[in-house]
């Protein structure tokens, strides 16, 4: 009895092997017999141009997040300006909201949930001792209204042991990115030092958190920006190199909010020398993004703009799969 036993446990055991693998069609080592995705998908670098890239408003010359909501794409700058920018898809601005009782200290992105948007006050690039980081939690509905309801979440990081002042651009405590799904919010780093971004959650509702370590992936570049599409569980990051390379991070088909379980996904944009800060989609499979004003003549001439981005090419076989 015990023998059958443990042949029944070691058979079980043998199976889930052989059917844990690449479940991505277009990967290298797509494996047609798995079943369950084991996030170890491997790809061919790809190249993509956006279908256009439209110069925005000088109002909006330091446009640092971007989301698409109530019809229109939101976005802000990091510093100072209080006001809430909402575009077309062409980027002309129809929509101007004051957030007129708080301060932009460095509002470095902006986020959503259904009820709610947050903005991303933590921007610490400076000396990266900052102690008043934290999000603005917003109503939407008292939002559209035109009289926000704002509420604040405050944190600081679980590992950040020092904060005494550092070389401008030098702290891997830096942040522009986060998505919030369910009750938690989820940062992705920009970190100078490491050209990595590491996730960190803490809780959504209003008041005081340490933010928890979760995961570090190795993104070769500054994580500028975030968008979660969660009915199809697809996270896409954007940022940029060192040298001036934009890029975007897609990571999909993972499991509950285990952002690195599954296929994660490098491309490079063709858009050299772009201080990409924003990402944005509507359905997963289109994204728009933005970029700051990056002028240096006679070197450097890039003025903020608004780019559409059409990933169907890579995600069609994955959502076909959800269906």
């Amino acid at each position: 009895m015990l023998r059958i036993l443990l042949f029944f446990i070691l058979s079980v055991f043998s199976v889930k092997a052989q059917t844990s693998g690449c479940t991505d069609v277009l990967s290298k080592n797509y494996n047609p017999n798995a079943v369950q995705n084991d996030g170890s998908c491997t790809y061919e670098s790809l190249k993509l141009r956006p279908e256009y890239s439209i110069k925005l408003n000088d109002s909006i010359k330091e446009t640092s997040g971007l989301i698409a909501f109530d019809g229109l794409l939101w976005t802000h700058n990091d510093d100072h300006d209080k006001t809430i920018y909402g575009l077309d898809s062409l980027g002309k601005i129809k929509k101007k909201i004051i957030l007129d009782q708080v301060v932009n200290h460095d509002w470095e992105e902006i986020s959503q949930d259904s009820s709610y948007l947050y903005i991303g006050d933590f921007g610490n690039n400076y000396n990266g001792n900052r102690t008043d980081l934290n999000i603005l939690k917003i109503e939407k509905k008292s939002f559209l209204e035109g009289n926000p309801i704002i509420e604040k979440i405050l944190f600081q990081y679980a590992d950040q042991t020092d904060i005494s002042a550092q070389k401008p651009n030098s702290t891997d405590f830096d942040c522009e990115a986060f998505v919030v799904s369910k009750d938690s919010i989820y940062l992705f780093t920009k970190q100078w030092k490491s050209s990595k971004t590491s996730i960190y959650v803490l809780p959504n509702q209003p008041g005081n958190y340490i933010a928890q370590f979760k995961s570090t992936l190795d993104t070769k570049g500054l994580v500028t920006g975030a968008t979660y599409f969660e009915e199809k569980k697809i996270v896409v990051l954007c940022g940029y190199s060192k040298t001036g390379k934009t890029f975007l991070y897609l990571l999909y088909d993972f499991k509950n909010n285990d952002f690195l379980s599954g296929n994660k996904r490098k491309i490079d944009l063709k858009l050299p020398f772009h201080q990409i800060e924003g990402i944005a989609t509507k359905d997963g499979l289109h994204y728009f993004i933005t970029n700051e004003s990056l002028v240096r003549k006679p070197i450097l001439n890039n003025p903020q703009q608004i780019h559409y981005l059409d990933l169907g090419s890579v995600l069609n076989p994955y959502f076909t799969q959800q269906k």
